[in-house]
């Protein structure tokens, strides 16, 4: 099955590179915020796949490591994809789409709330381009009442 990249497929390439980040992370109410860094590389999979594989320092002070990827599936008319990382258990199942601008991409998935009590939120991961070497990566949460509450932001900046 030979598959023609679509333009879905060709925004995916903006991601392809070198990336450094620093990332704030919510740690729970009353707490201040979590301040990671680290770096990410980026490569494409025949064209209809980027596969981002990143390592951090975790706040303590251990080494993270995560794996993202991100294709577009044109039956679904969707972007499809997952990320793991070596600091959780869960696998994140991706399916999203981008806004009328082309600039930001969200993907939605289900995970571990944020409780601790075994169940279940909804999730968004939003990748925004704000320049060819600048990208924003907001994670948030959906509350009970239906509100979206950011817990994380990320600022990558393509490497030298």
């Amino acid at each position: 099955m030979n598959v023609d990249p679509q333009k879905e497929h060709l925004w995916l390439q903006q991601l392809a590179g070198e990336w450094a980040y620093e990332s704030e992370c919510g740690a729970g109410p009353d707490q201040p915020p979590s301040m990671m860094k680290g770096r990410e590389t980026v490569r494409l999979l025949g064209g209809l796949w980027s596969i981002g594989e990143g390592t951090l320092e975790m706040p303590d002070g251990t080494k993270g490591h995560t794996i993202i990827t991100i294709g577009y599936d044109p039956k679904e008319q969707a972007f499809v994809g997952s990320w793991v990382g070596s600091m959780m258990t869960h696998l994140w199942i991706y399916r999203g789409s981008l806004d009328a601008t082309g600039k930001t991409l969200t993907l939605s998935s289900d995970g571990p709330s944020f409780s601790g009590d075994g169940t279940t939120a909804h999730y968004q991961d939003i990748i925004t381009i704000v320049s060819n070497d600048h990208r924003i990566f907001t994670g948030r949460v959906q509350s009970e009442d239906g509100t979206w509450n950011e817990f994380m932001k990320t600022d990558y900046r393509r490497a030298a």
